[in-house]
């Protein structure tokens, strides 16, 4: 048959879509603009129909041929039942001699318009089904039909009860049924024979439609009756085995095996399939009227009437509606009496609601059809069940039946002949919308509704493919990695039913305005029916059955409140699927036994046994080796499966689905910081791909970079679970734990490997370095596969990811050592020398960090490199701190092997600045790698000058070297930048120049000859001592320091004055000195406040000292500094009041001068008086000084000085 079929969901009406075989009719054909469709216009009053023929086998239309009179219509014609080439292929079918209409013949329909069902069209039915329910009110003849609903469509299939009856008592299929029908509607019942006015009538019809055909053609033999019915079973199983089905949803064999799907006839045999709008009713309808055509009638439906016969109103709705159907202008009816031809006469289809003994209302017709479908969809609420619409002859009555729910209480629930081909349509639906791109995720709900249905529906043991399809869809629908917030987004609807429409929404109270729909005590009514139209009248009444029930557009999809939800619904699907694949393998004898509900035990493995880290290594080898082999292609199943098969094709997909699902489920429980449970994911994730691995024939790049990214999450866990060993017994309980739901579905992947592949990655390990150790190996891992296709430059994010783990991973590891070798150094004795172990740990570090430097400069990533480069500085000043124990602590020189490590060291530091660049690129890493290098110079020059090597170099050499390393330290010492290191900055500056203070005073102390050096030296002192005590100053927990550095310039004057002869310049010093002592107060006021503080400190119970406030007064230093401080201040005095006395007598009295040594001489007087009170406590003593020093300054002490 050369079917012609139209691919948009609406043909383009009249001529244009007439080419190819397409019968379109209309009332203009070629003249009618498209957009228009078809409007007719009855009796004044408008009825809105628009029909477009999807499908149509039958060849152009032919005129008919007009009788003469006397015709005799009893007698055969010589072309009579035979093919022409003018009928085309659908020959005997357009004549109306084909067998009526199956039962399943909507299906056939719904089939091959799967765009139509769900959502465009409300209705797919024979158009004889459509005839006798808009007839109902006007007939008293019986209707029997059986109603499905799929999404907003209804399909009506006429329910012949009399064959079903006479079928069932050969076959036992609808024995039920029958019981019900006898027990509850008709108990004496009896096939009724169809009497022989019927077949005459009959005969004649198509006698005089193959009399009608203009020209014999050539006779053909008639077909014999048993090759009549070979031919459409044969059709049909090459029409469904060659269905295309988009993979991976592909036509399950077991749709085409069933030995039913032949015999229902499941296949689309009507001459024309039409789309007809009615109003605002859709219906998609199958008709096999014939349509003749030619001269000055472009389209016409022939009728034979006995002219001793009036036509009634249930003909003219007959011949009404077949018109509107098939958009057929114009009737042309051939009267006859007793089979003789009288005359012909033609009728415009509008005239027909006019005709004499004819007469009905378009507007009614309208109305029934209206109310009809809004009965149906009101209470036909469940996909996949088959409903029963019934009207006994003679009763006004209707009745709707819910035949699944009868059924279900028979023995067998799959006795409904219905079930197969409605789970098959549901299926086909389902995916049809799934593979629709554009397709809106607000749909899923409908597709999920389906799919469900469709599953309820099957037998698990007989159709395991459909099963394990739908399971997959249902997994498919939902999106693991979408975020959140639009998932609750995608359904206005916050529903989750299992079906379409909850029953609780159907019911509504019983009122007078919703009767129809409840049932009462009225005895026309029964209790198992779903829903009763009491009279037929009112089907007439405009608008009874509208909008008591307001139909949902579509189902509501789960919302998942979070992502476990979310993939523990996927992975309920995938396991179903699962095990309707497993349970149609027929080897199953052959497998090994296990239990899904005993837990497969967890191999643990002692660490020394596997060799630590070094085991690690020959695992990665085979591994790699085996994701070499995969690029081949090997394939090893041990549960006997096919390759190719739908078996395994599904068990693909469902497999990778699951490691999917479990993957998302181990990166949630990851953010979630249960790291335990993320690992038992991603081992399970892991175990369902090296399944896959086995299995796959041929490995997809997509799948390989999801294996990256399996690994790289693992080498995440294994990292995370390291720096968190302190919650070890917690993580270990949450890895041990199984679900049922994980324990079945990891029995299902052992039926096909024994899922080791990846164990060397997942296993919990207690060692800290095993523990990193696996990390750095998954990031490898990650990374070589990366290297295997051209994987990485399709995906440089991930590849980047990859790298700065690995890199960061490399630095956890250097860092590991490093701490090993610093714990290693500090257990030892400080006179032993560096152990090989040390040196063995320092080795490994220095290569750790050597590749995760190389690692983040090969993707740019120069902060990252930075800090490695800085770790790397540290390690060498590990090294360099290690040689320093050698040797007597008395005796102890800075060696040369700490040099050689210390310049490493500024080496590594000023590589890492070279790195960054600048400090605009990261502030926070540069001001961190100025402070290393800045602590490294300070270092070198602290050892140099505490332990100088006077043994290899002479005193100004070294002197040389401290000075310069010093001032290179200073230099990456930042003071100005305002930031929490600020302080300590400040203080490392304050110590640097005291430092050189000290050194160059030294100097001045020990050097002799050369004045010109000499006179450096103090200059250089006096600065640096200047700048020590601004520094001190600004701080607030260092008053000891400024008092110290005070002290030793008050010392370093007390030097320059010993060397001075005349007494005005002994004076001009003393009075510096003096301005140097009463400057220290600031020092002796913080003092103060921290004795206040710790005074107070034990009477607050209620608060306990902070642990972040700064250090404790050192008592015993600050006693000692007092003391020095006292006697310097009491030397200075007696010389100053000594110094004024003297030059008082020898020269005349200035004002200055003796307030100057009036008030040293009271100050001196107080200071010796507090010094012999032996009892005064540190706070009196400090609290004296601070007012012996105001005295001072307000009596101008140092007023002299020129500082």
């Amino acid at each position: 048959m050369a079917d012609c079929k139209e691919a948009g969901a609406e043909a383009p009406p009249a001529g244009a879509a007439a080419r190819g075989g397409l019968s379109l009719l209309s009332q203009g054909e070629s003249e009618e603009p498209p957009a228009q469709g078809s409007a007719l216009f009855l009796g004044g009053n408008e009825v809105k129909s628009r029909a477009v023929v999807k499908y149509s086998s039958a060849p152009p239309r032919t005129a008919f041929a007009r009788l003469e009179e006397k015709t005799d219509l009893k007698l055969p014609p010589a072309n009579w039942l035979r093919e022409s080439a003018k009928l085309g292929p659908a020959g005997t079918t357009i004549l109306g001699n084909s067998r009526k209409s199956k039962p399943f013949s909507s299906f056939g329909m719904a089939y091959d318009f799967i765009d139509s069902v769900g959502n465009d069209v409300d209705v797919v039915s024979d158009s004889e089904n459509i005839k006798k329910l808009l007839k109902i009110p006007y007939s008293k003849s019986h209707v029997s039909m059986a109603v499905h609903r799929i999404g907003r469509t209804l399909l009506l299939d006429e329910l012949d009860i009399q064959e079903l009856f006479m079928r069932s008592s050969q076959t036992g299929d609808w024995t039920w049924l029958k019981e019900f029908y006898q027990r509850l509607i008709d108990q004496k019942w009896q096939r009724k024979k169809k009497s022989k006015e019927h077949w005459y009538q009959k005969a004649i019809l198509s006698k005089f439609l193959y009399y009608s055909i203009n020209g014999d053609g050539a006779a053909q033999p008639v077909p014999s009756a048993a090759e009549q019915q070979e031919s459409p079973s044969s059709d049909q199983a090459s029409d469904s085995d060659g269905a295309s089905w988009p993979a991976p949803f592909e036509m399950p064999s077991s749709v085409s095996e069933d030995p039913s799907a032949s015999s229902q006839g499941l296949k689309n045999d009507f001459v024309r399939n039409i789309l007809w709008t009615f109003e605002d009713i859709h219906m998609l309808v199958g008709s096999n009227m014939p349509i003749f055509g030619g001269g000055r009638y472009p389209a016409v439906s022939l009728r034979l009437r006995d002219n001793n016969k009036p036509i009634n109103v249930l003909t003219g709705i007959d011949y009404w509606l077949d018109n509107l159907i098939c958009n057929v202008p114009e009737l042309v009816m051939c009267f006859h009496v007793n089979g003789i031809v009288q005359k012909y006469e033609m009728i415009k289809t509008e005239e027909i609601p006019n005709l004499e003994n004819s007469n009905f209302s378009t507007k009614v017709i309208k109305d029934i059809a209206q109310n009809i479908l809004s009965f149906l969809k009101s209470n036909c609420t469940k996909e996949g069940h088959t409903y029963w619409l019934f009207k006994a002859s003679g009763s006004d009555i209707v009745k709707l039946y819910d035949l699944t729910t009868l059924c279900e209480e028979t023995e067998d629930k799959y006795q409904n002949p219905f079930t197969m081909p409605v789970a098959i349509l549901l299926y086909k639906v389902a995916c049809n919308m799934m593979m629709k791109k554009n397709q809106n995720k607000k749909h899923y709900g409908t597709v999920r509704t389906l799919l469900l249905n469709c599953v309820k529906l099957l037998d698990k043991s007989r159709h395991p493919q459909i099963i394990a399809s739908a399971n997959y869809m249902l997994s498919e629908l939902f999106q693991l990695d979408e975020p959140k917030k639009e998932e609750s987004s995608e359904s206005p609807l916050n529903e989750n039913s299992d079906e379409s429409y909850s029953e609780e929404e159907e019911e509504m109270p019983d009122s007078d305005e919703n009767g129809p729909y409840s049932t009462s005590s009225d005895p026309s009514d029964d209790n198992k029916a779903v829903a009763i139209i009491k009279s037929v009248g009112e089907l007439s009444v405009p608008e009874k059955y509208k909008s008591i029930h307001q139909i949902r557009p579509s189902c509501a999809f789960p919302v998942c409140h979070d992502t476990e939800e979310r993939c523990r619904l996927v992975l309920s699907y995938v396991l179903e699927g699962l095990k309707s694949v497993d349970s149609s393998i027929k080897k199953e004898s052959d497998l090994p036994a296990a239990d899904p509900n005993t837990p497969i035990p967890l191999k643990y493995e002692d660490e020394s046994t596997r060799g630590g880290p070094e085991g690690l290594e020959k695992q990665m080898a085979l591994f790699l080796d085996k994701m070499g082999s995969l690029q081949k292609g090997n394939y090893s199943s041990q549960s006997g499966m096919i390759p190719g098969s739908w078996q395994h094709k599904m068990k693909l997909q469902l497999i990778l689905k699951s490691s999917k699902a479990y993957y998302v489920l181990s990166d949630a429980a990851m953010s979630l910081q249960k790291y335990g449970r993320a690992l038992r994911y991603i081992k399970l994730a892991l175990q369902s791909h090296d399944t896959y691995c086995c299995l796959c024939t041929n490995m997809l790049s997509e799948v390989l970079l999801f294996l990256s990214q399996y690994l790289t999450l693992c080498g995440d866990i294994q990292l995370m679970l390291a720096q968190n060993a302190s919650n070890r017994a917690a993580h270990l309980e949450e890895f041990n734990y199984q679900t049922k739901e994980d324990q079945e579905i990891l029995h299902s992947l052992h039926r096909e490997s024994s899922c080791q592949g990846f164990a060397w990655a997942t296993d919990l390990s207690t060692d800290l370095e095993s523990q990193l150790s696996v990390s750095c190996k998954c990031y490898e891992a990650a990374n070589e596969i990366l290297q295997f296709s051209d994987l990485k430059s399709q995906n440089p994010e991930h590849y980047v990811q990859v790298l700065k783990r690995m890199g960061n991973i490399r630095n956890e590891i250097g860092v590991f050592y490093m701490n090993q070798a610093a714990a290693l150094q500090s257990e030892r004795l400080v006179s032993k020398t560096v152990s090989t172990a040390e040196q063995q740990l320092w080795k490994k570090s220095f290569s750790c960090f050597e590749k995760g430097i190389h690692n983040f400069e090969s993707i740019d990533d120069a902060t990252n490199a930075a800090l490695l480069l800085c770790n790397t500085g540290r390690l060498m000043r590990i090294c360099a701190q290690a040689h320093c124990g050698a040797g007597d602590e008395f005796k102890r020189e800075f060696s040369p092997e700490e040099g050689l490590y210390y310049n490493k060291a500024v080496d590594y530091y000023l590589k890492a600045l070279r790195s960054l660049g600048t400090r605009d690129i990261h502030p926070a890493v540069w001001d961190s790698v100025n402070w290393e290098l800045s602590t490294t110079y300070f270092t070198m020059a602290t050892l140099q000058q505490d332990y100088a090597p006077l043994s290899r170099k002479a005193q100004e050499q070294i002197e040389k070297e401290v000075s310069e390393a010093m001032m290179k330290s200073l230099k990456y010492c930042d003071v100005d930048s305002v930031s929490a290191r600020q302080p300590l900055c400040q203080y490392r500056a304050a110590t640097i120049h005291h430092r050189l203070a000290s050194m160059y005073h030294s100097c001045l102390r020990n050097q002799v000859g050369d004045e010109q050096l000499r006179k450096q030296h103090r200059v250089l002192a006096d600065l640096h001592y200047s700048k020590a005590g601004k520094l001190f100053q600004l701080l607030k927990d260092a008053p000891c320091e400024l008092l110290r550095v005070q002290l030793e310039r008050v010392a370093f004057a007390e030097f320059q004055m010993a060397s001075q002869n005349s007494n005005v310049g002994k004076l001009k010093t003393l009075s510096g000195a003096l301005d140097i002592m009463v400057r220290t107060k600031h020092a002796f006021q913080l003092i103060r406040k921290e004795l206040v503080e710790e005074f107070e400190q034990p009477k607050s119970e209620e608060t306990p000292p902070a642990a972040d406030s700064s250090p404790s007064l050192n008592r015993e230093e600050v006693t000692k500094l007092l003391s020095i401080f006292e006697s310097r201040l009491s030397f200075l005095l007696l010389q100053s009041i000594k110094l004024l006395s003297s030059t008082k007598k020898k020269t005349s009295s200035i004002l200055d001068e003796d307030v100057l040594l009036k008030t040293n001489k009271q100050v001196y007087s107080q200071l010796l008086r507090a010094s012999a009170n032996k009892n005064a406590s540190l706070s009196e003593r400090v609290d004296l000084l601070i007012h012996l020093l105001d005295q001072l300054a307000r009596g101008g002490g140092g007023s002299a000085a020129v500082q």
